[in-house]
């Protein structure tokens, strides 16, 4: 399936690698993680090919974000834009590949200066989500300047779905302290907290431009000891992971286009 991809993996700021790491301030307040149930995670399946139909006939999904976006460390066909537009097959709903703007590492400004610089390939789209943030966590970027940035591609976003404003999805920055990764900087519920606190903002900011807003950060957090929705790398989620979020976000999609 062919997929516009910005990636830069080498460059990314959300590796684990001890000379990146940020060091975090342990004396503010934190919240333990709450322990929750393990989900059972469903096989992955590559997307259903899309019939050979007059191409004016096919759906069209633009996809904004970072590394959980194309989906870092596994193959693309198991992201989540890529199995949704299977899901969405499969209930009898066309699309042609998404068309997706991310790279591993990116922050709100980086995606900015991505689509301030680039032509999106095809707009208007009939879908567009938006994903982005934890990379402005992750290097300490400010929360004022979050939304900001955030704010503006959001507007974007709308722009690039012809102004429709109910075909715009946010989706929530899932929480990556429950990963290896995560858990083994002894800081997961410092993490798990500042997470909340510019999902608060992105969807304070979605409400605001009245676009869908789609929670993945708790289906996220019960990923928790479960090796089998992590990449090889104990940082990103696996196919499996995505494949729940591919299972909230289709429905939504599907009711947008009725």
């Amino acid at each position: 399936m062919k997929i516009v991809l910005l990636i830069s993996i080498a460059s990314g700021l959300l590796q684990i690698t001890s000379s990146c790491s940020k060091p975090v301030d342990n004396t503010k307040p934190v919240q333990p993680i709450d322990t929750v149930a393990m989900p059972v995670v469903p096989p992955v399946t590559n997307p259903v090919t899309p019939p050979v139909t007059p191409p004016d006939t096919l759906k069209t999904y633009l996809a904004l974000g970072d590394s959980y976006t194309i989906g870092q460390s596994i193959p693309s066909t198991q992201n989540y834009p890529n199995q949704t537009v299977g899901i969405l097959y499969s209930m009898g709903l066309a699309f042609n590949p998404p068309d997706i703007i991310a790279t591993t590492g990116w922050t709100t400004a980086d995606l900015l200066n991505a689509t301030s610089n680039k032509s999106v390939p095809t707009p208007p789209y009939d879908i567009v989500t938006l994903l982005i943030g934890v990379n402005n966590q992750y290097q300490g970027r400010s929360q004022f300047e979050y939304k900001n940035q955030f704010t503006t591609l959001l507007q974007q976003s709308i722009a690039y779905a012809g102004n429709r404003i109910s075909h715009v999805i946010v989706i929530s920055i899932p929480d990556y302290a429950v990963s290896p990764y995560g858990q083994g900087t002894g800081n997961a519920a410092y993490i798990s907290a500042q997470i909340d606190s510019f999902n608060l903002i992105n969807k304070e900011v979605a409400d605001n431009l009245n676009v869908h807003y789609v929670d993945v950060t708790t289906i996220s957090r019960k990923a928790l000891n479960n090796p089998a929705l992590f990449a090889n790398d104990g940082l990103h989620f696996s196919g499996a992971e995505y494949a729940l979020w591919a299972a909230m976000l289709a429905p939504v999609i599907d009711s947008i286009m009725k």
